[in-house]
């Protein structure tokens, strides 16, 4: 297999920089921007000797939209496809911009904020910013509910099973397809639950982080709604969300990488979409998503071979 860039599979980090960017119009601008994608993971492993214990990586991945712009002529990973928006009642998913993501993260902020400007001038003027989001570590991994975040992600050998394409597309063999959402709280709702009615909303109690049993944890606990099994197996994705923000506007930056995208979409609808029965996700009535995009992450390999033809 391939490498995979140095953010997708590490445990997480107590800071990270999500940078999102559209790449101007033209063949001089895709041409920059490509040629500047190939240069992202040798900047992180410059960058990265400046204190190698702050365990600085990062990930560029490249949308649907703009796949055949930057790579004219080659292959396009088999499941890559645009962020699908959803709505139904007051809950909605939308389709925001985005052709490039930077997921930059380490245990200093700082070098992540020297990385950024790094990458940000290989590119110069070949791209527009739509965002840029600085996550941090909060409590022992909480989210700002107070609840812990990604406590089924999973460990060891297994997260490159769950995140890495392997040989059902050899081309992009090492790569990963990201999911990327940003969620607006209302925490003053939140918080004025009384805790047994949070931890039927999430479906594990908030102290200890115990999941709630079958019988007690209602079908429209957040939980209930996004672990699927199909043919006895969980679908799973690897986690990388972040809570965000400041005391006026604070939520959960939510990425999540996966060799199978279909996984992203199911949970998604899932949370969104009723049920037969009238069920979905009552986290969503104190949260909000307000951007959605998707990308692929190519393999260090697909990006430096393509640095080495530009140069």
């Amino acid at each position: 297999m391939s490498t995979p860039q140095s953010g997708i599979l590490p445990e997480g980090n107590s800071t990270a920089c999500f940078i999102v960017a559209t790449v101007n119009a033209g063949d001089e601008a895709a041409r920059q921007a490509r040629s500047a994608c190939a240069a992202v993971p040798e900047l992180t492993r410059e960058v990265a000797t400046i204190d190698p214990g702050a365990g600085l990586v990062s990930v560029v991945a490249v949308g649907s939209a703009c796949w055949d712009r930057l790579y004219p002529g080659r292959p396009r990973p088999g499941a890559l496809r645009p962020f699908r928006a959803r709505v139904e009642g007051s809950r909605q998913a939308p389709a925001t911009a985005g052709d490039l993501l930077f997921h930059i993260r380490s245990e200093r902020r700082d070098l992540n904020y020297v990385l950024a400007r790094k990458i940000l001038a290989e590119f110069g003027e070949s791209i527009s910013i739509v965002e840029v989001v600085d996550g941090f570590r909060y409590l022992e991994n909480r989210d700002l509910t107070g609840f812990v975040d990604g406590t089924e992600n999973p460990e060891g050998d297994e997260r490159a099973e769950v995140a890495l394409v392997a040989q059902e597309d050899p081309g992009f063999s090492g790569g990963s397809y990201i999911h990327l959402q940003r969620y607006i709280h209302n925490l003053a709702d939140w918080e004025a639950l009384p805790v047994s009615r949070q931890e039927s909303t999430i479906g594990r109690t908030k102290a200890d982080d115990v999941e709630l049993v079958e019988g007690v944890k209602p079908p429209t606990a957040h939980i209930s709604r996004v672990v699927i099994e199909e043919n006895g197996q969980e679908l799973e994705i690897l986690r990388h969300s972040m809570p965000y923000g400041d005391v006026r506007e604070a939520g959960l930056l939510f990425i999540a990488y996966a060799r199978n995208p279909d996984h992203f979409d199911r949970m998604l609808d899932n949370m969104i979409h009723t049920d037969a029965d009238g069920h979905y996700d009552h986290l969503l009535d104190y949260t909000r998503a307000v951007t959605g995009c998707a990308f692929f992450a190519p393999s260090v390999e697909f990006l430096e071979a393509d640095r080495v033809q530009s140069e």
